[in-house]
């Protein structure tokens, strides 16, 4: 979700206004997922590297999602969305972890849209972290290094209960990954667009499904 900040500069607005505006974004893609039948959407919200931001960006970011959590844990246990979070949560603040904790719980039974969201997550951590639950596993003599396969290796990865994305949307036209579920999006289709994410409607959404709708995925085959 790229372009909160260019898109409050370019407004002459504080960053912290363009991260609210993103927060209204947030809750137009979540109706759209919703309108759309989609079954699964992830939310890259915070990064591990984002800890290395003014320590004031960072807090105002912490109260945002802090805010965004009260206003829309209850509208998601309305609408029966069911919230998730992947990342090194322990180094969240504990207010937001716990509220975090919280809306995780009342929403856990419910059936539609699971909405993840990836806080202080970082791709290569994750599969680091991956790879030292697995060499746990091996000395305390659960498993053996030959019985390792991709398929075991991914019920160690945060996602263990998600499957892989059909679709990455990359708003504010940037072409990179910025160390995004590097292990989950392999065979991925990938939709960028220009518009910064404070400007992403439900119109958007749309248009990125169906040009997802148009592709033709052969998954390394003819």
């Amino acid at each position: 979700m790229d372009g909160n900040g260019r898109w409050a500069k370019q407004r002459g607005l504080p960053r912290a206004k363009g991260h609210e505006a993103g927060a209204e974004a947030v809750g137009e893609c979540l109706k759209g997922c919703e309108e759309l039948a989609i079954p699964y959407l992830t939310l890259y919200a915070f990064s591990y590297e984002n800890w290395k931001r003014p320590p004031a960006e960072v807090r105002a970011l912490m109260d945002m999602l802090h805010k965004f959590l009260n206003d829309k844990g209850q509208e998601m246990q309305e609408k029966n969305m069911k919230l998730l979070a992947i990342g090194r949560l322990e180094r969240l603040p504990q207010h937001v972890r716990a509220s975090l904790d919280h809306h995780i719980h009342a929403t856990s039974a419910n059936t539609g849209l699971t909405v993840t969201l990836a806080l202080s997550y970082g791709g290569r951590l994750e599969i680091l972290d991956a790879v030292q639950s697995l060499l746990k596993s091996m000395q305390s003599g659960q498993i053996s290094p030959d019985q390792i396969t991709e398929e075991l290796f991914q019920q160690h990865l945060y996602t263990r209960d998600l499957p892989d994305p059909d679709l990455l949307i990359r708003t504010s036209g940037e072409m990179r990954l910025s160390n995004f579920l590097l292990w989950q999006i392999s065979y991925t289709e990938v939709h960028v667009t220009p518009k910064l994410w404070p400007d992403f409607k439900k119109a958007d959404l749309l248009a990125a499904v169906t040009d997802y709708q148009n592709r033709h995925r052969r998954f390394g085959g003819l």
